[in-house]
């Protein structure tokens, strides 16, 4: 049997998405024979559709045709507009919960026990925060310093990462959202890969204060250092290399154990998506987080605007009202946060989607919630926000991928699972990335840079079962610290950009 010409999802469905680049006069199924070249991912139309007549993908419209479409005819992003956004206050909650999840091949993993009880650690780093970045340049030095010089010494010790950000000073840090970057970077300073070991670098005159970073039992000479009380630059790097030391000195001391599932928290993200992200790495993604629920573990999923056009299918498996409510809260937040900036939805997809055959924001979204699996959503959070529910959760963040990163990660996710189709050589400094893609050809192109490649699928050689099996052991043995991510091994760190709604 030869590879399939298209994919169709839904009965409804009256497009279907070309698995390979399909010639001008191909049949591509009984009555169906494309009118012109159908690029790979890209929509062809399976019946005669009138002038503001529904394009159907996933059983759902994805927009209104601008002039009538011929069957067989081409269809991108530039034939359709979109549809009104479902609304937030009609939606229904609890009517979907699914609790036949598929069983997890192993209910354990080698981590880290976290100090400050919560999940447990993925890696073992010394962490090192800090109130502003006017700090950075003299803590890079240092941290360019303790690595070449103290890291060999402790072998247990995985990395020191500075949490270098631009926030700090030139904000409005009494605004009423200046709760989000504030709640962020206190959650990044106590992240579970730590070890409880706290390390806080300050200048001394920014509106971001100590103060505000930590809890008043940890804000010692011990855990802080103001670099405006040093004199000069020397004294400034021995302080910090001596502080580090005794903080690599107690890291040193760590070991893994054998911890339950419900010690483990996952994030899922999908960037660079293209139109097998729905159909292949996104699903296989929420097949292994359906396995990782069942086994106690929890799972957070994100990006407000890839999921708003189908915020009503998640409503459905919130656990219950006050669930779905804050769902709805948290899309209306991010409806008036659009709206005072002068955009809406549609800002989203990037050129890189629709040339990988997205052609809006509603066939975006329907295959983004695909990675959240079947389960129920047990917990709704703000962004940066710390879960305190086990199971699969909603956590709320923009879409832009370097900044929902950083929001799971003040969460406290471990280690972090990332579709793509269009690839990107994205990676966390505070976790482990997982790399995952959606067609063959984006493995074929970076074969060291996906970790599993999902596009078997597409070509009828795999099920979503089976790489999302393969998908689950993967997690399991590199949050074990078996191994490694591509993104981990080629130390690929983003910077970290911290989402500050107050400007």
């Amino acid at each position: 049997m030869g590879v399939p010409l298209y994919i169709k999802i839904n009965d409804k469905d009256n497009v279907a998405i070309a698995v390979n680049d399909i010639k001008a006069g191909t049949q591509v199924m009984e009555g169906v024979v494309a009118g012109q070249d159908i690029p790979q991912a890209h929509k062809i139309a399976l019946c005669d559709i009138p002038k503001d007549g529904a394009i159907i993908r996933y059983g759902v419209v994805l927009g209104y045709a601008i002039d009538p479409i011929s069957k067989g005819q081409w269809i991108n992003e530039k034939m359709l507009v979109l549809p009104t956004p479902p609304s937030v206050d009609e939606m229904t909650f609890a009517t979907n919960l699914v609790t036949d999840l598929p069983n997890p091949p192993v209910t354990t993993w080698e981590g880290y026990e976290n100090p400050d009880g919560g999940y447990g650690g993925t890696r073992n780093i010394l962490g090192i925060s800090t109130t502003v970045q006017c700090v950075t340049g003299v803590l890079n030095v240092a941290v360019e310093r303790m690595k070449k010089e103290l890291l060999p010494k402790y072998p247990n010790v995985d990395d020191i990462v500075p949490i270098n950000h631009a926030y700090g000073c030139g904000v409005a840090i009494n605004a009423p959202e200046a709760k989000v970057p504030i709640r962020a970077l206190r959650n990044l300073a106590k992240h579970p890969n730590f070890g409880g070991e706290l390390m806080v670098v300050g200048l001394g005159c920014e509106k971001f204060t100590v103060e505000m970073l930590l809890d008043e039992a940890d804000i010692s000479p011990e855990n802080v250092i103001i670099l405006q009380e040093k004199k000069g630059f020397d004294d400034m790097i021995e302080a910090l290399m001596e502080m580090a030391e005794k903080k690599l000195q107690k890291l040193n001391e760590r070991k893994r154990k054998t911890l339950p599932l419900s010690d483990l928290l996952i994030g899922m993200q999908c960037g660079g998506s293209d139109a097998f992200s729905g159909v292949t790495a996104n699903p296989s993604a929420g097949y292994a987080a359906d396995m990782l629920v069942k086994g106690g573990a929890t799972v957070l999923f994100s990006e407000v605007t890839e999921v708003r056009d189908g915020v009503y299918l998640l409503g459905q498996r919130c656990v219950n009202e006050e669930v779905g409510k804050k769902l709805a809260a948290e899309m209306k937040w991010y409806d008036n946060y659009l709206l005072n900036g002068e955009v809406d939805r549609s800002a989203n997809p990037t050129p890189g989607n629709k040339k990988g055959g997205l052609s809006n924001i509603v066939e975006k979204a329907m295959g983004s919630i695909a990675k959240s699996g079947t389960s129920p959503i047990v917990e709704v959070l703000s962004p940066a926000e710390k879960p305190s529910k086990k199971g699969l959760i909603y956590a709320a963040t923009p879409a832009s991928d370097i900044v929902c990163g950083p929001c799971q990660l003040a969460s406290g996710i471990g280690l972090q699972v990332f579709m793509t189709g269009r690839g990107t050589p994205y990676g966390l400094a505070i976790a482990p990335v997982i790399k995952v893609c959606s067609r063959n050809d984006m493995k074929m192109q970076w074969q060291d840079l996906i970790d599993v490649n999902a596009g078997p699928i597409a070509t009828g050689e795999a099920t979503i079962q089976d790489i999302g099996t393969l998908l689950f052991h993967q997690i399991i043995d590199v949050a074990s610290g078996r191994k490694e991510s591509f993104a981990e091994h080629y130390k690929l760190h983003n910077d970290l950009c911290i989402f500050n709604p107050a400007l």
